[in-house]
């Protein structure tokens, strides 16, 4: 394992999908060279290639979430892996096995590949670390989600997206807008957008959904979306998470969508050409207006399909090929 950065190896090519912060520029761009030619499956008759062929990739999903999961599952048996989905909030660790105690069990098995989501950020990483001290690093991991911390295949399947529609990432603005203190989404899109070279990063929220040292991470800071939206090229919505809307942290859902809900009102002060995109679940009516969301310039159904692309890519490349 690389020690200076635990995703790569010492050839530098992808052990491990942890996150997108650290990653190199042109591992990001092989990732997305490499999703461009699935996403061609989809037109065709025979949707499975033999890339995977018998490799175990297991789904440890210590948190719900049937979209993500689902489309792992569809990536790895387009790859023609052998697909185990565990939900583990019924199995052992509720039983109070722990989390290293299931990795090894599982290793056992002879897992090749775990696609990892939970709510503790690091855990993925947890895993890694600890692979590579028992001698299994053979066993890849993709982190799927932790925590508030990253989602590195929706930070790329957004960065395919934008590259689809868009081409330069040099010439962009590109506005996110939502929940940014919580979302793990947001930070991957954020790392992704800067090391791809685009020169103006928005973040729009009221300031209770603005992590206090937003600026560092390169975004300038809007609370009033009408301003954060004019001229810019692609608007990326976060889901607002219902636990959110009943905390204190917001006064009401009609208060938040009137106030940074994506109406096409809103949305005319971006570029006429602007794409808008949403990671899903979409929340109409709280955070974007359902004219909006069926809308000409809503690029959201399109995101799915090139998720599963994005996220053979990964698995393909961790696996060698």
């Amino acid at each position: 394992m690389n020690t200076t950065n635990p995703q790569l190896n010492k050839h530098g090519e992808l052990q491990h999908l942890l996150t997108i912060e650290g990653l190199p520029r042109d591992v990001i761009t092989r990732i997305l060279d490499t999703a461009a030619p699935f996403t061609e499956l989809v037109h065709q008759e025979e949707k499975k290639l033999p890339l995977l062929r018998g490799k175990s990739v297991f789904n440890l999903f210590f948190e719900n979430s049937t979209r993500t999961r689902t489309t792992f599952e569809i990536a790895a048996k387009r790859l023609s892996a052998d697909v185990i989905n565990l939900n583990i909030n019924t199995s052992s660790t509720a039983k109070g096995e722990t989390l290293l105690d299931t990795v090894d069990n599982l290793a056992a098995m002879q897992a090749d590949m775990f696609v990892v989501r939970h709510a503790s950020s690091g855990a993925p990483f947890l895993i890694a670390q600890h692979l590579a001290a028992t001698k299994q690093d053979h066993i890849r991991v993709v982190n799927a989600g932790d925590g508030r911390h990253a989602h590195p295949t929706q930070g790329l399947l957004d960065m395919y997206t934008i590259r689809h529609y868009k081409k330069d990432f040099t010439k962009l603005t590109v506005a996110i807008v939502g929940d940014i203190l919580h979302s793990r989404v947001a930070r991957s899109q954020i790392h992704a957008l800067s090391t791809l070279g685009v020169p103006e990063i928005r973040a729009i929220a009221p300031k209770t959904l603005i992590p206090t040292a937003a600026e560092r991470m390169g975004v300038k800071v809007f609370h009033d979306m009408r301003e954060g939206l004019k001229g810019v090229d692609v608007v990326m919505m976060l889901r607002l998470q219902n636990e959110r809307m009943l905390g204190a942290l917001l006064p009401s859902p009609q208060e938040y969508f009137k106030n940074y809900g994506l109406t096409p009102e809103k949305l005319a002060l971006a570029k006429p050409d602007a794409i808008v995109m949403h990671p899903g679940p979409m929340n109409r009516g709280v955070e974007i207006d359902s004219a909006v969301a069926d809308g000409g310039q809503a690029v959201i159904l399109p995101q799915v399909t090139f998720g599963i692309a994005v996220r053979m890519a990964v698995m393909s490349m961790l696996a060698g090929n």
